[in-house]
């Protein structure tokens, strides 16, 4: 609970509109409850024949609750809703400014269906807790209170069974269906989590798929994980039918108790008829605050696991952003000894022993899976090593302040979102003072220019879609541009030149690795991972140095 207390704390809701919603939805109720305690005593008084004007009060008092209770009920959708809208853009924005400002780990250790749930699903269900659990449990409780109290008037007996069925329909019940719920949710949320991953990877890599033969089976997995949390449901939707009889039983049992204590009451002539009817009917209209109670308290549970992953998730960009302190280190050489790179404690490259000179090139080869791009987002600082130590500029990555770090060692990904707006917000994403003169420059060098030139607004195009806009090898030229406008002193490169035909490919992945080609500046310091083998020139330059994770032998294996 603790936890989500701090969840809801960045719903940044002020106390004054909570308890206007609270108010809208209890006076949305109390009409209810008074019309049906009216309605009671204008049906009992009308059996006595009365003269027409005693009724008149009564009659019109009847037709003024109906009417308020619409437009109560307008009013309290009003204010529970600009709760939950003005809670959830809140939240969303403090999200995305800490991890934005945070350190990349703690985005990177969640894949992109996990990361779409936590800004997304989990969001939404904070937001929506002050609507669905908060404000019915304080309705609740109120109208419970003026119903017990209303009947302890009339017949205090009632109002003792009425209190009794309330709190089996307003705890046992909610109990009961967050027991079965809680039974359900590791399951669902499991294989929830596998269908957004799995239609994720439909979605971003259908052409590769179906290439590969594979798109029929990760279309199976998306379908068959959907399969699967839909079983959940229905599990759960069992389970949930016994404590949504727990409140139709509780009705019964207090409008029978009421009906056979008020005949005996009058009976004896201690109550009157009107009163009876108000007895009888006042309990119906109670049990409308505490219908609600079971689903809140469903809703209760699903945020505080969304509020734990959220929280989870903020904890660790501010942790890892607050560990390192130290000054800036001389230099951008990098090194390593006997470093071990994986995800979770599961080594996936090493043990490597690494040399990197300031304006060093070198190359990162290996099978698909050997560890490749962990080994550059671990060089990065992105990921901790899982044994061994890594440095640059002869300081331990841990020491670097993480915006320094960012600003000097830069791992740029083959999977780097392309932003569905101008070519020109999609380069100042790397660098966000670079002039015109600046992006035109990195686009010629990347092989871009005449494309650039044939676009009908040159910078200021729109790529409509984002990737759709781009072939693969425009996208893959694109993030290199990216990469040349970048400040930072050490690019990490991770396959710059797939999708590329043969020759193009081989000729750009040669200027990455020529110092002398003029494509990146000498005395900055290029990391390449890439199954393609540069030209037998550029690997007898000793300007060369290249690497197999797997530990192999591969075709040279010198240094500055």
């Amino acid at each position: 609970m603790r936890t989500l207390w701090r969840a809801l704390r960045l719903l940044e809701i002020p106390a004054g509109r909570t308890c206007l919603a609270i108010a809208a939805a209890t006076v949305t109720l109390g009409s209810a409850l008074t019309l049906a305690g009216v309605s009671a005593w204008l049906i009992m008084r009308a059996f006595e024949m009365p003269p027409v004007l005693d009724l008149t009060v009564a009659v019109v008092a009847v037709r003024a609750l109906g009417i308020s209770r619409g437009v109560f009920r307008y009013l309290d959708r009003l204010a529970t809703h600009d709760l939950a809208l003005r809670g959830t853009v809140a939240a969303r924005t403090t999200v995305y400014e800490r991890l934005a400002t945070g350190h990349p780990r703690a985005a990177l250790g969640a894949s992109r269906g996990g990361m779409l749930a936590r800004t997304g699903e989990d969001i939404d269900t904070l937001g929506e807790t002050v609507v669905r659990a908060v404000v019915p449990a304080a309705v609740a409780v109120l109208l419970s209170l003026a119903a017990v109290v209303a009947l302890a008037v009339i017949a205090p007996a009632a109002a003792l069974i009425l209190a009794l069925a309330l709190i089996a329909a307003g705890v046992l019940a909610p109990l009961l269906a967050a027991g079965a719920a809680r039974l359900r949710e590791a399951e669902a949320d499991r294989y929830r989590g596998e269908h957004r991953d799995a239609a994720m990877n439909v979605l971003d890599h259908a052409a590769e798929l179906k290439v590969s033969g594979q798109f029929g089976a990760a279309v199976l997995r998306a379908e068959t994980s959907l399969h699967n949390s839909d079983r959940s449901a229905d599990r759960a939707a069992v389970s949930s039918a016994g404590a949504a009889s727990v409140t139709p039983l509780a009705v019964g049992v207090s409008v029978i108790g009421a009906l056979l204590i008020g005949m005996n009451l009058y009976a004896t002539d201690s109550l009157s008829i009107t009163s009876l009817g108000i007895l009888v009917l006042l309990p119906l209209a109670a049990f409308e605050a505490t219908s609600a109670l079971p689903d809140a308290a469903v809703h209760l549970l699903r945020a505080r696991q969304a509020a734990g992953r959220v929280m989870m998730l903020l904890d660790e960009a501010t942790s890892v952003t607050a560990e390192g302190q130290g000054g800036r280190a001389h230099g951008h050489s990098i090194a390593a000894q006997q470093l071990h790179c994986g995800w979770g404690g599961t080594v996936a490259s090493g043990p490597l022993t690494l040399n990197w000179p300031e304006g060093s090139r070198v190359l990162i080869t290996g099978p698909s899976g050997a560890g490749k791009s962990t080994l550059l987002m671990t060089l990065a600082g992105l990921i901790p090593p899982v044994g061994g130590s890594a440095a640059a500029g002869g300081q331990p990555l841990d020491d670097w302040d993480p915006d320094t770090l960012r600003r000097t060692v830069t791992f740029f990904a083959e999977d780097a979102h392309i932003f569905a707006t101008t070519l020109r917000d999609n380069l100042l994403v790397a660098r966000p003072d670079a002039t015109r003169e600046n992006m035109v420059d990195a686009m010629q060098r990347v092989g871009l220019g005449d494309w650039l030139n044939e676009l009908p607004d040159g910078l200021d195009t729109v790529l409509v879609g984002g990737d759709e806009a781009l072939s693969g090898g425009q996208r893959r030229r694109l993030l290199l541009a990216r990469a040349l406008l970048s400040p930072a002193s050490v690019l990490l490169l991770d396959e710059p030149t797939e999708h590329l035909d043969a020759d193009d490919a081989a000729r750009l992945l040669d200027a990455l690795l020529d110092r002398d080609s003029g494509l990146v500046h000498h005395d900055r310091t290029v990391v390449v991972v890439s199954h393609q083998r540069p030209s037998r020139t550029i690997r007898a330059s000793r300007d060369l140095e290249c690497h197999d994770v797997t530990g192999a032998p591969d075709i040279a294996r010198t240094s500055r």
